[in-house]
C-alpha cells in the first residue's frame, strides 16, 4: 500500500476534564505549511480563523492550549518575490531567477505569520505569544528546564504557546539527513513538545482526512481510521511530501507513532475541515488515531469494508456461474435453514425488542422489530416462491439480426454488488438476502443498532446455507455505523445503494455517496373515496389500509372524502370507524374547522402508528392535486363505482403505485407475486414501486457472429431484423 497525505498539527492541555481513549486533558496541535498557507504561497486567512476560533473555544472551556505552526518560510518567500518584483528593471526579470535564500525568507516570515495569528486571536480575545526555538537548543537540559518553566506560566495565564523552528538560524541543511538531531521539522517538533511537556493528546492538521491506503485523490483508497503498528509498519509507503513545507505524511506518521508509542495519544486529520479539533476532542471518530494499545482494539485479521465488498463481487460471480438449478437449490436450503433454526431466531429477536422496550424506542419501531413464528414461516414461504421462479438471469429479452451471420442480443443480467441500509425489520435482511442469490448479485447489509441480535442470528443462519463453492461472503454484515462513510466511497465496487427507512436516511445516503441510490423517501399514502363509491367497500379498504399493520410504508396516512359525504353524514361514519378501531384521527383544515377535530401537524407527515390524517376536497381533481402536493409518490388509491372517474384518478395520479377499489396495504413485493421484495422505490429511474429480482437487473448485449468486421461499413448489409419472437 501506498500512503499519501501532508500536514500540520496543535498540542492540547485541559486541568479538569476526565479522561477517556479519545477524550483527552493536554493537547497540542501542530499546523503544517499546506494548512497555513494556500496554493500560491499566500496565508490561508480563513482556515487560520477557523482554527483560533476552535483554539478560543478550547481555551474558554478550560483546555491548555500549544500550538505548533509551519508557515513562515512560505509567507516570507511570497513577501521577497513581490519585494524582489517592485525593485527589478524589465531586463532583470527576462534574466533566470535565483532561488530565494530560504533563511531569509523564514526571518522575514516569521513577523508577517505571528502577526496574523496576533490579530485573529485578538479579535477573539485571546493572548497568544511566541516561541522560536532550534534543534540545539533542546541539547541543553538548562534551557528544557526554563521552556518547560514558561510554557506552564504562559498556560496558567490563558495564554497560547505558538512554537516555530526558528528556520532563520536553523543549522540543519535537510530533514532526516542528520541523525544526531532531535527533531527535523515541525511535525517531530510537536511530538517533542508533547512529550517534553507532558501532554495528554498530539493533534496533527493535514490536507486530507487523515491516513490513507492510497493517494487520497484515488477513490480505492481508504481512509485508516486506526493505526496499528504491527499491521501496517514495512507495508505502507508513502506519497511525495507537502506542497510547501519540508514533512509530508512521512513525517507526520513518523511523530505520529514516535509520540504514541512514548504514551501519548495522537490524531492526524484534515486543518481543512471545520471543527475537526473539537470532534477529536468530543471523542468523534475523525482521522487517522494512533495509539500504543491500538493492536488491542484492531483485531489483526479485521477485514475492512472494501475488502467485504471485493470478496462479494468474486462471490456473486461464482454464483453467477453456476445453474440456475443450483441457485434455486441455495435458496430451498436457506428456507430450511430458517425453519429449522426457528426457536434461536426468535429468542434473538425477543432479546432485541426488550432491549428496544428498555431503551425506550417508539412502539412503532418496536412494532417493525418484532419477529413471531408466523413470519418465520412467511419468509420461508416467500423463500420457496422465489427458489421456484422463472430463471432471471441471462433471459433474451431482444434478438436481432445485424446482418446476416450476425445475430446481437439483449439479455438481462445482475448488477454486481448491493449495499442495503435498513432500519427496524429484521425479517428485511432476509428478504434482501434471497432476492440478492435469485437475482445473482452480491449483497452487503448494515441494519439498524436496534436489531443488531436479530441480524447476526439470521445472516449467520442463511450464509451457512450458502455453499463453499460460492463462499459465504457473499452476503456481508456489516456491524457498525461509522464503516457507512467508508462503503459509501466504495463507487468502483458497490453498484446501488438501496436504503430503507426514513426519508432522513435516504436524503442522507444521497448526500453522501456518488454510487447511484434506489429509495423511497416518506410513505405518505392516501385513500380518496369518491361520491360514488359503495361505502362498505370503502370503510373495508380506509381500515385495512390504516389498521392492518400501521407501521408498514404503505399504510394509509391521509383519508380524503368527497365534500358530497359530509351531508350524508358518510365522513362522520368513516371517522367513527376509525376511532372504534383504536385509531387517533386529526383534521386539515376544513375537517377540523367543521367537526372539532384537531388539527393535524403537516399533510406531509408518516404517522407510522394508529393515527392519521382527514381531509374534505371538492371532487377527484382536487384529490389528485391534494396528493401531487403532499403525498411521496408511493401507494395512492381511489373508492369509486364510477369507472370515468376512475380512470382520471389512475392515469393522473403520477405515484409507483395507485389502485382502485383496493386497499393500499397490496402495495407490496409479495403480494404482487415477486416473491420478495428490497425495498419499494419511489424513484422514477431504472426501477420503480416493490423492487424484486427485476429491480437487481441489469442488461448486457451478446453478440454471435462468423467473422463480420466493420471496415468502413464496406461490404455490410445490414438487416436489423427483428428475430426476439424466434428467441
Amino acid at each position: 500500500m501506498r500512503l499519501w497525505n501532508h500536514g500540520v498539527c496543535p498540542v492540547l492541555r485541559c486541568k479538569t476534564l476526565s479522561m477517556d481513549i479519545l477524550l483527552l486533558l493536554l493537547p497540542c496541535f501542530e499546523v503544517g505549511t499546506a494548512v497555513v498557507t494556500r496554493g500560491d504561497g499566500r496565508l490561508a486567512v480563513g482556515r487560520l480563523g477557523a482554527l483560533c476560533e476552535q483554539i478560543q473555544e478550547l481555551n474558554t472551556q478550560g483546555y491548555e492550549v500549544i500550538l505548533v505552526t509551519s508557515g513562515a518560510v512560505g509567507v516570507g518567500r511570497q513577501r521577497l518575490r513581490y519585494r524582489k518584483l517592485v525593485n527589478s528593471s524589465f531586463a532583470d526579470l527576462q534574466k533566470p531567477q535565483a532561488e530565494l535564500d530560504g533563511k531569509a525568507c523564514a526571518a522575514v516570515g516569521q513577523n508577517g505569520l505571528m502577526a496574523i495569528y496576533d490579530t485573529l486571536f485578538s479579535q477573539l480575545d485571546v493572548t497568544s505569544a511566541q516561541l522560536l526555538v532550534t534543534d540545539n537548543d533542546f541539547r541543553d537540559s538548562d534551557f528544557r528546564k526554563q521552556l518547560t518553566e514558561t510554557v506552564k506560566s504562559l498556560l496558567s495565564l490563558k495564554v497560547v504557546p505558538i512554537f516555530n523552528e526558528n528556520d532563520a538560524v536553523s543549522t540543519r541543511k535537510a530533514p532526516y539527513e542528520d541523525s544526531s538531531g532531535i527533531f527535523w521539522d515541525n511535525d517531530s517538533l510537536a511530538a517533542l513538545l508533547a512529550l517534553e511537556l507532558k501532554a495528554d493528546l498530539l493533534v496533527l492538521l493535514s490536507d486530507v482526512d487523515g491516513l490513507y491506503s492510497g493517494p487520497p485523490s484515488d477513490p480505492r483508497s481508504k481512509l485508516i481510521h486506526t493505526y496499528v503498528k504491527e499491521k501496517l509498519e514495512g507495508v505502507i509507503t508513502f506519497g511525495e511530501k507537502s506542497r510547501l513545507g519540508r514533512g509530508g505524511m512521512t513525517a507526520k506518521v513518523k511523530a505520529a507513532v514516535y509520540a504514541a508509542y512514548a504514551g501519548i495519544p495522537v490524531v492526524i486529520t484534515s486543518g481543512f475541515a471545520g471543527g475537526n479539533i473539537i470532534k477529536v476532542l468530543r471523542g468523534e471518530r475523525v482521522g487517522t488515531l494512533f495509539h500504543r494499545d491500538a493492536h488491542k482494539w484492531v483485531p489483526m485479521e479485521h477485514e475492512g469494508v472494501r475488502e467485504m465488498a471485493v470478496a462479494a463481487r468474486e462471490s456473486s460471480r461464482r454464483l453467477q456461474a453456476i445453474s440456475s438449478q443450483e441457485r434455486s437449490r441455495i435458496l430451498l436450503d436457506i428456507a430450511d435453514a430458517l425453519q429449522a433454526n426457528e426457536k434461536q431466531i426468535l429468542a434473538e429477536n425477543e432479546a432485541d425488542v426488550a432491549a428496544a422496550q428498555m431503551a425506550g424506542y417508539e412502539k412503532s419501531l418496536i412494532s417493525r422489530l418484532a419477529m413471531k413464528p408466523e413470519k418465520v414461516s412467511s419468509l420461508a414461504k416467500a423463500i420457496r416462491v422465489l427458489a421456484n421462479m422463472e430463471e432471471p438471469i441471462g433471459r433474451v429479452l431482444t434478438k436481432t439480426e445485424i446482418a446476416e451471420g450476425l445475430v446481437l442480443e439483449k439479455t438481462s443480467s445482475p448488477l454486481g454488488v448491493l449495499l442495503i441500509i435498513f432500519e427496524s425489520r429484521p425479517e428485511a435482511l432476509v428478504q434482501i438476502a434471497s432476492l440478492a442469490i435469485r437475482s445473482g448479485n452480491g449483497l452487503l447489509l448494515k441494519g439498524g443498532k436496534e436489531a443488531k441480535r436479530s441480524n447476526a442470528v439470521l445472516h449467520k443462519v442463511i450464509t451457512s446455507a450458502i455453499p463453499k463453492s460460492v463462499g459465504e461472503k457473499l452476503i456481508g454484515l456489516v456491524t457498525t455505523r461509522e464503516e457507512i462513510p467508508d462503503l459509501l466511497k466504495l463507487d468502483d465496487v458497490i453498484d446501488l445503494v438501496i436504503p430503507r427507512g426514513s426519508n432522513k436516511l435516504v436524503s442522507q445516503i444521497k448526500a453522501s455517496t456518488k454510487i447511484p441510490v434506489l429509495g423511497h423517501s416518506d410513505g405518505i399514502c392516501h385513500v380518496y373515496v369518491d361520491k360514488s363509491a359503495n361505502m362498505d367497500m370503502a370503510k373495508q379498504i380506509v381500515l385495512d389500509a390504516k389498521t392492518d399493520y400501521p407501521a408498514a410504508c404503505n399504510a394509509m396516512e391521509t383519508l380524503l372524502v368527497h365534500n358530497d359525504l359530509v351531508q350524508s353524514g358518510v365522513l362522520n361514519e368513516l371517522i367513527m370507524e376509525l376511532q372504534i378501531k383504536g385509531v387517533t384521527v386529526y383534521g386539515g383544515q376544513r375537517v377540523s374547522s367543521s367537526m372539532n377535530i384537531p388539527e393535524a401537524p403537516s399533510f406531509h407527515h408518516e404517522y407510522s402508528s394508529l393515527a392519521c390524517t382527514v381531509e374534505i376536497v371538492d371532487d377527484v381533481h382536487a384529490a389528485i392535486d391534494h396528493i401531487h402536493n403532499y403525498g411521496s409518490a408511493h401507494t395512492d388509491c381511489i373508492v369509486t363505482e364510477d369507472q370515468e372517474t376512475a380512470d382520471i384518478f389512475l392515469h393522473q395520479v403520477d405515484s409507483a403505485a395507485v389502485f382502485c377499489n383496493a386497499s393500499t396495504r397490496f402495495s407490496d413485493g409479495f403480494r404482487f407475486g415477486l416473491g420478495a421484495e428490497v425495498g419499494i422505490s419511489t424513484s422514477r429511474i431504472h426501477a420503480r414501486g416493490p423492487v424484486g429480482v427485476e429491480g437487481l437487473l441489469t442488461t448486457r448485449w451478446i453478440a454471435k457472429g462468423s467473422g463480420q468486421i466493420v471496415d468502413g461499413d464496406k461490404g455490410v448489409v445490414y438487416t436489423h431484423r427483428d428475430l426476439t419472437q424466434k428467441a
